[in-house]
């Protein structure tokens, strides 16, 4: 793990939720007192896990767990009272956030970092993945318009456009997206 936020109230529960974290190997820390705050922080930066102290002044902190699983890819622990744990856990369970009651234990909370931070890979990983498929989709989408502009504007059949695309694509040593995207430039202004 690379990059984590916590969101305290206090500074006095900032450094208990440090203390936690303790030695593991995090090339930054960052601390805010406020969700606000915290809302602009990662607009900036990629978290990799973003710890919430509830609660917070200005808002409900488990509005601002839901809003940053939704919104962004990193994971979500919640530390709240526990006799509010379970009633929180039923609110944010389905965006992922994982929930731990106070006063924490140093085992369960290595238990749910070890976790989390499974969890995240996996959710990097995962977008990667979906990354590429919509780069597939849009390179065969721009790939369809070339041919469909051949077709029009060359009276050629699909299987010829098709084939026209592939042996450009081979002899400028280009993918065939790129050739379709300098056919488009060309033939659509």
């Amino acid at each position: 793990m690379e990059k984590i936020l916590i969101v305290s109230a206090t500074e006095q529960g900032a450094e208990r939720v440090a203390e936690l974290i303790g030695s593991e190997n995090y090339s930054e820390k960052d601390c805010t007192f406020s969700a606000a705050e915290a809302r602009r922080l990662m607009t900036s930066k990629d978290y990799d896990i973003v710890f919430i102290n509830a609660p917070l002044h200005d808002v409900p902190a488990d509005e601002l767990a839901c809003e940053t699983a939704r919104n962004t890819g990193s994971g979500v622990i919640m530390f709240v009272k526990s006799e509010l744990e379970a009633a929180v856990e039923e609110k944010v369970c389905s965006y992922g956030v994982f929930v731990i009651a106070k006063p924490v234990s140093r085992a369960l909370f290595r238990k749910a970092l070890r976790l989390m931070n499974a969890v995240t890979c996996r959710m990097r990983g995962i977008q990667v993945e979906n990354t590429r498929l919509l780069r597939k989709i849009d390179d065969d989408r721009t790939i369809s318009r070339a041919k469909a502009v051949l077709i029009k504007y060359l009276s050629m059949s699909e299987s010829q456009a098709h084939k026209y695309l592939e042996k450009q694509a081979m002899d400028l040593r280009i993918t065939k997206a790129e050739v379709a995207k300098r056919l488009l430039s060309t033939y659509e202004n």
